[in-house]
């Protein structure tokens, strides 16, 4: 069922690449119908809003402010939660908010200033965004985790206003989202979804203020239609399909690592599910333990494709090789489960999210561990970081000269303008160097 690819065979990297290989599969049809809906939400707002939302959706509402879903009913959500429920929704909460303010606090706490030998005093402000807009999934394939790992982040970071915006199909409205949604402090809740959701954020229309930022996973039309509106406003990332790559050794349990390959593999046909070993019978007992353990998972068949197309089992000849081959795919999710983990991760440098150990499960860090599972896909990894604060605050610099300590910035700033043929820049210089 897996790809099997070995490290020492002479088409290795000509494999890999195929095998790691995700073309966008947006057509110009998307792109079309995409530019459209937008062009269409932000000339005629409200009323475009409503239409998409009855044609797409099947959700008919007399109004666009009917589409906002009221406190109280948010409230109401999360009251009605089965206890277990909303017990670890709040410590899935409690913990995201917990590692965000540490990293809030390992950045520093905000603005930072130094004076030079000059007396000028330079630094830097940081601000959280006043307004940004989440996307999370609805319906019945809905996520109250996307809710939190979006809304905590920027809540810490000091954004003032958060919207989400969640599609309802026939109206079907999640209540576990609601309640999320309450509980992580959002501020408005809008049933809308896809590419209308998207432009109603960016540009906003008569009900629904425009936003700074928007974030959070969609399907091809979101993706597309957040791709169209950067500029206008800012954007997380364009994510593809989820992954993982799993390195392990003999000291690792096979039945575990089957399970979480198929936790991964289970998201849809085109997830990545990939295990790398020096250890041939590992990968072996593997490959043998996964057809019995898939008889036992409600979603077999996509697991059965995502693994046959896109996971492999590769075998490499040690662990600084495995090393190489997860830096060459940069994944998402990396799990380490070796007799010596620290020596390995030394080697590695790129990786979305890192989980070490065999009870570091990457399910954790979808749900409960701390950090967002908002991450970089597709090899991204190589420039790209996990969903943080920093994502939601901007930064200014701050130049304040002293009368004294500006007359050599001017001079020096006036001979490189009068290089770049930029007179007014030059004389605006002299002017201050002349005092």
């Amino acid at each position: 069922m897996f790809n099997r690819l070995d490290k020492k065979d002479p088409g290795f990297e000509d494999a890999l690449d195929q095998l790691l290989a995700f073309e966008d599969e947006t057509s110009e049809a998307v792109e079309s119908a995409v530019r459209d809906i937008i062009r269409d939400v932000r000339d005629r707002g409200d009323a475009a809003v409503l239409e998409y939302t009855q044609r797409f959706d099947r959700l008919e509402t007399e109004s666009a402010e009917a589409l906002r879903v009221p406190a109280d009913r948010l409230k109401a959500a999360a009251d009605a939660l089965d206890p277990l429920l909303r017990e670890a929704i709040e410590s899935s909460i409690a913990r995201v908010r917990e590692y965000h303010e540490r990293q809030k606090a390992a950045l520093g706490e905000g603005d930072w200033t130094f004076t030079d030998g000059e007396g000028n005093r330079l630094g830097q402000r940081v601000r959280g965004m006043a307004r940004v807009g989440l996307y999370a999934p609805g319906g019945k394939a809905a996520y109250p985790s996307t809710v939190i790992m979006t809304a905590v982040p920027a809540r810490v970071a000091g954004v003032d206003e958060l919207v989400l915006t969640v599609p309802t199909p026939g109206g079907e409205v999640n209540p576990a989202v609601l309640a999320a949604a309450y509980l992580a402090g959002v501020d408005e809740v809008y049933t809308i979804g896809g590419a209308q959701a998207v432009a109603a954020l960016a540009y906003g229309t008569q009900t629904i203020a425009p936003v700074d930022k928007i974030v959070g996973p969609g399907n091809i039309y979101v993706a597309t239609a957040k791709n169209q509106v950067f500029g206008k406003v800012g954007i997380d990332m364009i994510a593809g399909p989820s992954e993982v790559c799993v390195v392990a050794d003999s000291t690792a349990d096979a039945d575990w690592l089957v399970m979480d390959l198929f936790a991964q593999a289970e998201h849809d046909e085109m997830a990545q599910a990939i295990l790398v070993s020096w250890d041939a019978a590992l990968l072996q007992a593997v490959a043998e333990k996964t057809e019995s353990a898939l008889a036992s998972m409600p979603r077999a068949d996509i697991i059965r494709t995502s693994l046959a197309d896109r996971g492999a089992l590769i075998l490499v000849g040690d662990a600084a090789e495995a090393a190489h081959v997860v830096n060459r795919i940069a994944p998402e999710h990396l799990e380490v489960v070796t007799a010596d983990n620290d020596a390995l991760l030394a080697d590695i440098r790129f990786a979305g999210a890192i989980f070490v150990g065999e009870h570091s499960a990457e399910v954790m860090g979808d749900y409960t561990a701390g950090p967002s599972h908002v991450l970089p896909t597709s090899g991204t990894a190589r420039f790209a970081s996990p969903l943080g604060i920093y994502d939601f605050q901007v930064r200014s610099s701050v130049v304040d000269c002293s009368r004294e300590g500006s007359v050599k910035l001017a001079r020096d700033a006036a001979i490189l303008a009068t290089e770049e043929g930029l007179a007014a820049h030059a004389e605006s210089a002299n002017l201050r160097a002349r005092g």
